[in-house]
């Protein structure tokens, strides 16, 4: 039985359609992504099913027990509210008697009066009757994984990553059967991105969202939807699946255009030389072209325009970082850092939120100056910033008009030339869409105007500050074809590790307290690395306290090996060896970017999996050894 089941709904802004007799249904436990390019309604839809929007045509019919829960790309928090009745704004009694009890706890912390304690006792009865403590545990689990400590804060307060937080945390602290996410990853870093992936992973909840993160996309969702020029296509399996479908359908309709463009040049004679009768059966004729024109211009992916702009040439001298410091009160961010960029490199910023990542950038493009250290940088490079603040605009400017302020005329990467309105053309701008205000682009296709006038400016250094936020999958994989074939250099601060695994050499790892590790490597390398440090760390300490309860008795003089443990030691030595060969092969398939989707994940679990077999049969040959030693 669905939980959801949307029929023949339909929706237009204007004269642009965004999607026409759609028709789907999710069914209990199943969860959902949403795949859609920028601009294509994405958002609208899930509005719709959420209620909060109306459709033009359809019907969205929603199981009448599910209880829903929804995460907006934009929050509309009241601004009075706290914390806590942002979190705990659900009616429910079991909500309800959590605030309550929350409530209380803070008030009896003060004066611990008679009436506070007697509301206390209330309270707690009521936990007990609802079995509510494992719901509150739960809850505290959650808020503590987001960061969020002081529950009786303002929510005007809060920055825009604390509101996002705080969103999310209500959502997924919601009683809910049926959870609706719009861009549940954004501002998040990637600890917390994995925590949720877990957190959704092991919940039995429905899912339907709309995310760009398909490390995020593929770990989580067992089913995706793709909207495209207002149809909707329906793929039932992980994110590879989609891919491996989706080129089918590509190829098929190939051939179904090259029919309809035949077809259009037959009718567009027909059209010519007809004479302007007004018959019934010619203007169905003629309202039949006009759709028929309109499929066969349609541009499938492969045939999208990819990222081609000239680089400018770049010397021998890059960049040179020595001995940079920079604190804000109480909070160090980077401690005697020195770096010199070589030619070609593609570097990858991360850590934690609020551990210096974005200042460093910052920094780098003269926006913060350092307390100490100097930066220089040679003297052909040119630096293309994408920042997270966006372009500033000067009133609401036509689309167009932004870029021929940039340029009349663009220098492409073989040496052409094109207009201003074909370069955006090329970028999935059309030509009726160029002469349409900033202001009323998505959030999405904002970004990518932004994108595109720093690449109009011919970089060859480019520092990105999460680039991946708000571009579709489509826009994503046109970015990351030109950034792997990108002559100069990169700087880039992401979350999206399937981006970052794709593109950087190696990393630089933002630890707090102005430590920075450089790690030569990718982003899942790194992982396995950090959990293979703290399963040793883990060991060592889990050693050390089994030590200091039982001693280790004093050793036998006699303590040579039987001959079945000799016999044990042979065999380790051969699989050992077969086992690091293996880790050998999986690290130079990462390296070389072959694996792809539910491939690349299966690679690091096997890691993971093997790096934990060899510290096994590692220990066990050392113990061995060093008894046939003594």
């Amino acid at each position: 039985m669905n939980f959801l089941s949307v029929e023949k709904l339909s929706k237009t802004y204007g004269e642009k359609v965004l999607f026409d007799q759609i028709t789907f249904g999710i069914k209990k436990g199943q969860k959902t992504a949403l795949i859609a390019r920028n601009g294509t309604g994405k958002s609208t839809l899930l509005n719709i099913i959420a209620g909060i929007e109306s459709p033009d045509e359809g019907q969205v019919v929603l199981r009448n027990d599910i209880r829903i829960a929804y995460l907006p790309q934009i929050d509309h928090f009241p601004e009075h509210y706290s914390v806590l009745d942002t979190i705990f704004e659900s009616e429910t009694p079991i909500i309800a008697a959590v605030k309550e009890y929350e409530t209380c706890m803070s008030l009896i912390s003060g004066e611990n009066n008679s009436q506070i304690q007697q509301r206390l006792e209330k309270a707690i009865v009521e936990m007990d009757r609802l079995q509510t403590w494992d719901f509150e545990n739960k809850i505290k689990e959650i808020l503590s994984k987001f960061g969020i400590h002081d529950i009786f804060r303002n929510i005007k307060e809060l920055s825009g990553g604390e509101r996002k937080k705080t969103a999310l945390a209500k959502t997924l602290i919601a009683e809910s059967d049926f959870l609706i996410l719009d861009e549940p990853t954004n501002h998040l870093d990637i600890d917390m991105i994995e925590w949720i992936e877990d957190f959704l992973s092991s919940s039995n909840t429905t899912l339907l969202m709309v995310t760009h993160d398909r490390f995020f996309l593929d770990r989580v969702c067992n089913n995706i939807i793709e909207l495209e020029n207002g149809n909707l296509y329906q793929y039932k399996g992980k994110y590879d699946y989609y891919i491996e479908k989706k080129a089918e359908r590509i190829v098929q309709s190939e051939t179904q255009h090259e029919k309809l463009k035949l077809l259009y040049q037959k009718e567009l004679a027909w059209v010519h030389t007809s004479p302007q009768a007004r018959t019934t059966k010619a203007k169905a004729r003629i309202n039949a072209f006009s759709k028929l024109k309109e499929e066969a211009s349609q541009k499938t992916e492969n045939r999208t325009s990819a990222f081609k702009v000239k680089t400018e040439r770049i010397g021998n001298k890059i960049l040179e970082i020595n001995n940079l410091n920079f604190s804000y009160p109480n909070l160090k961010l980077l401690d005697d850092f020195s770096y010199i960029f070589k030619k070609g490199e593609k570097c990858g910023v991360v850590g934690k939120n609020g551990s210096g990542k974005s200042t460093f950038l910052k920094l780098i493009m003269g926006e913060l100056k350092a307390a100490s250290g100097k930066i220089t940088p040679g003297l052909t490079i040119k630096f293309g910033y994408f920042s997270q603040d966006g372009l500033s605009i000067k009133g609401n400017k036509r689309i167009i008009d932004l870029v021929k302020e940039e340029a009349e005329i663009i220098r492409t990467e073989n040496g052409n030339f094109v207009s201003a309105s074909q370069f955006l053309n090329n970028f999935g701008f059309k030509f009726e869409q160029q002469y349409a205000y900033y202001d009323d682009l998505s959030g999405g296709e904002k970004r990518k105007l932004h994108l595109l006038i720093v690449l109009m400016r011919n970089p060859n250094f480019l520092i990105l500050d999460e680039p991946t936020n708000d571009f579709d999958i489509d826009t994503l994989n046109l970015l990351e074809d030109f950034l792997e074939n990108f002559e100069g250099c990169m700087l880039v601060v992401s979350h999206d590790r399937w981006f970052m695994n794709k593109l950087v050499d190696h990393l630089f790892v933002f630890e707090g307290d102005g430590n920075i590790k450089d790690f030569y490597g990718n982003y899942t390398e790194y992982k396995v690395e950090k959990e293979r440090e703290i399963r040793i760390q883990r060991k060592k300490e889990k050693t050390t306290i089994s030590n200091d309860i039982n001693p280790a008795p004093p050793k036998k003089t006699s303590n040579k090996l039987t001959y079945k443990e000799k016999q044990e030691i042979m065999a380790l030595e051969i699989e050992i060896e077969k086992i690091e060969q293996e880790k050998k092969e999986i690290v130079a398939k990462m390296n070389l970017g072959e694996p792809a989707g539910s491939d690349l994940t299966e690679l690091a679990k096997r890691y993971q999996e093997i790096d934990q077999e060899l510290d096994i049969k590692s220990t066990r040959w050392l113990e061995l050894s060093e008894k046939d030693e003594s």
